[in-house]
């Protein structure tokens, strides 16, 4: 292998390969031209000496050494975009802001917060990464992240700006047709939505009285938004935050039975937390969620 022929172009071209499994796919994706991707992608074969891709009717496919480099090139590539964010605006409000949310709050909270910092800060570009994964805030995977659990990672800033407070909703609807429970007993006998495989969110059901098997679950889902869209619905009872049931007019069920709270962080990179774009959204970011969940 020869190091010094190694440059990051070709193995952005790699990655993109990767992504979209043909060479238009990663043109389209870097802004290039197809001839372009093709020979970044001949030279970095060439640098390592073995074919990375097998070439089919449907596409490239990647060959056992390229699987091995997967890992290698995706870390240089979060490495790369935390560097460009980094270098991009040290000195300006203006640039972008990568956050990272769980699905409920990136899609059902998150977005009306955005709205008034976009209007307020057009330079500032936000990209959000909604999903329940955990992205490394340690290793600058994300600028801000929004999560339902503290981080734990070295050289972290983290503020808890308040909870959830999570009961048994339903629609009026839902209701009238079924019957009110009075009871977990008579609650048991009523279709409900719960959790599939989550063993965190089963192990915290557990912890209000009652497990899966001891309800008549008619929908199992592991999706925090499908369980909403489900209760909206009306396919049955389930788990909701008051700040959310009230704004979607879902009534409240078994209130002393089922009462629990949910915190939300905020986390940054001590680093980062410098950079004035990141410090102006997390502040912000943080000011809103803590309305939100005061409200």
């Amino acid at each position: 292998m020869s190091l010094p022929n190694l440059h990051w172009d070709n193995q952005r071209a790699f990655l993109a390969v990767l992504r979209t499994g043909s060479l238009s796919g990663a043109a389209r994706l870097l802004g290039i031209a197809q001839a372009t991707a093709r020979r970044r992608i001949e030279a970095l074969e060439s640098s390592v000496g073995v074919s990375l891709f097998t070439r089919t009717a449907s596409g490239l496919i990647p060959t056992d050494m390229a699987r091995e480099l997967i890992a290698h090139v995706e870390a240089m590539a979060v490495a790369a975009e935390a560097f460009n964010r980094a270098a991009s605006a040290q000195n300006s409000q203006g640039g972008t802001v990568r956050i990272t949310s769980s699905d409920l709050l990136g899609i059902e909270v998150l977005p009306a917060l955005l709205q008034p910092i976009c209007r307020a800060h057009p330079e500032l570009v936000f990209e959000m990464s909604v999903s329940n994964r955990l992205e490394a805030i340690a290793l600058q995977e994300a600028d801000i992240a929004i999560r339902t659990q503290r981080p734990t990672e070295s050289d972290v800033l983290t503020r808890c700006l308040g909870a959830l407070q999570v009961g048994l909703y339903a629609t009026q609807e839902f209701l009238e047709h079924h019957g009110h429970p009075e009871d977990l007993e008579s609650l048991s006998k009523l279709p409900m939505i719960g959790p599939d495989r989550s063993l965190a969110d089963l192990r915290t059901l557990a912890a209000q009285g009652f497990a899966g098997e001891g309800l008549r679950l008619q929908l199992r889902t592991d999706n925090h938004n499908a369980q909403q869209a489900a209760l909206r619905a009306e396919v049955g009872i389930g788990v909701c935050p008051r700040q959310l049931a009230e704004r979607w007019g879902l009534v409240r069920v078994l209130p002393r039975q089922v009462d629990f709270a949910v915190e939300v962080w905020i986390a940054t990179h001590r680093d980062l937390r410098r950079i004035p774009r990141i410090a102006l959204a997390f502040d912000q970011l943080a000011s809103g969620l803590t309305a939100f969940l005061q409200s």
